[in-house]
């Protein structure tokens, strides 16, 4: 991989960007706030090194918003997280003046990112997102970053307790919703993919 550091990153600096991460602050949790930045982090530096073009306030703000459908306040009893995570996007972005058709861009990059594939030639930040967030939760492609860069990450933002969090979360929603992608994940091994992470071993 292409050696690269946090400081080499692109890193948004609109207002729009701003707002998005203090929002996120205020609802997340200290370990969801560290896991939607370090998405970000992942899947622009799978995007620099992979040389796939991305829009970086697009992708940055979709990261910090795409686990906001777990949080208490939005958490839907009729939708699963990522499509209620997308509705909560939306209106953020309206409130910020984004144009009609870039919030149904962010909708859709937030809930793709539970897609199993996301084909980047159409949606480049739902690819990334949904790879970065894949290394996030059971460390598929973690090897692809270097141990320096995975290090650097790790300590900027620290993963905390985000596996017992997210997994709760996970079956939670899996009892309430046995339909949805979450459920489907805990059906699948989820909570074994997770113990076997090796970012939490890094960590």
């Amino acid at each position: 991989m292409t050696r690269l550091s946090l400081d080499t990153l692109p890193m948004p600096g609109s207002m729009t960007a701003a707002s998005a991460l203090e929002i996120a602050t205020a609802y997340h949790s200290p370990a969801l706030l560290n896991h939607s930045l370090r998405a970000y982090v992942w899947a622009a530096a799978r995007g620099v090194a992979d040389d796939i073009p991305f829009d970086a306030e697009l992708l940055y703000v979709a990261a910090l918003f795409h686990d906001i459908g777990l949080v208490p306040a939005f958490d839907s009893h009729t939708v699963a997280f990522e499509e209620a995570g997308g509705h909560v996007a939306q209106i953020f972005a309206a409130g910020a003046g984004w144009s009609v058709k870039r919030r149904a861009r962010l909708s859709e990059v937030i809930v793709r990112h539970m897609w199993p594939r996301v084909e980047v030639s159409t949606d480049p930040e739902g690819h990334l997102l949904a790879r970065a967030t894949a290394t996030e939760v059971v460390g598929k492609e973690a090897e692809r970053y270097s141990a320096g860069f995975r290090s650097e990450v790790l300590e900027r933002f620290p993963r905390l307790d985000l596996a017992e969090q997210f997994l709760t979360c996970f079956q939670a929603q899996a009892a309430r919703k046995p339909g949805s992608s979450a459920a489907d994940a805990v059906r699948s091994g989820l909570a074994d993919r997770m113990a076997a992470n090796p970012l939490e071993s890094t960590a």
